[in-house]
């Protein structure tokens, strides 16, 4: 459980582990296996359990890859409200385009190397300055802008969703 190794004691583990199954909106779930949860609520079990531990940054790989849309709706609004309400830095890692649409930064990869790294017009004050090393959006080698046709996104969201 998150937390043991921290010191804290297991009814303050247990505070915490409620109060973010409530905040996922999975409280009356709280005595269920993970075989009788859907896998939404699987899912966001897994960010509670994350949430557990108040981290600055929340890595989600493929993070409505297996849901329906339904569930991914609710996991991707979930996440925003963390960005915006509580802070916290969201890292999505996606091949899905729709999800990547949602984000203030998109990163696109190919072959291990980035081809492009660009904000939605949505981004908000200061994160549209260029990056404190002074590179541009654009790469040194030519490449464009644009994953080549055929290419699924790899995107990371910095900063969370928009």
């Amino acid at each position: 459980m998150p937390g043991f190794d921290r010191g804290l004691s297991r009814g303050e583990r247990r505070r915490r582990a409620e109060a973010m199954l409530d905040r996922v909106g999975l409280s009356h779930r709280a005595d269920h296996r993970p075989n009788q949860l859907s896998g939404g609520e699987q899912q966001r079990v897994a960010i509670a359990r994350a949430l557990v531990t108040e981290p600055a940054v929340l890595l989600a790989d493929e993070p409505t890859g297996n849901l329906d849309s339904r569930s991914g709706e609710a996991v991707l609004t979930l996440l925003e409200d963390l960005n915006r309400e509580r802070g916290v830095a969201v890292a999505i890692v996606t091949h899905d385009p729709s999800v990547a649409a949602r984000a203030r930064r998109q990163v696109a990869m190919r072959d291990g190397l980035i081809v492009s790294d660009s904000l939605s017009a949505s981004a908000p004050d200061g994160l549209t300055d260029p990056p404190p090393d002074g590179r541009t959006d654009s790469p040194p080698d030519g490449r464009t802008d644009s994953p080549p046709d055929g290419l699924t996104e790899e995107s990371v969201s910095a900063g969370g969703p928009s």
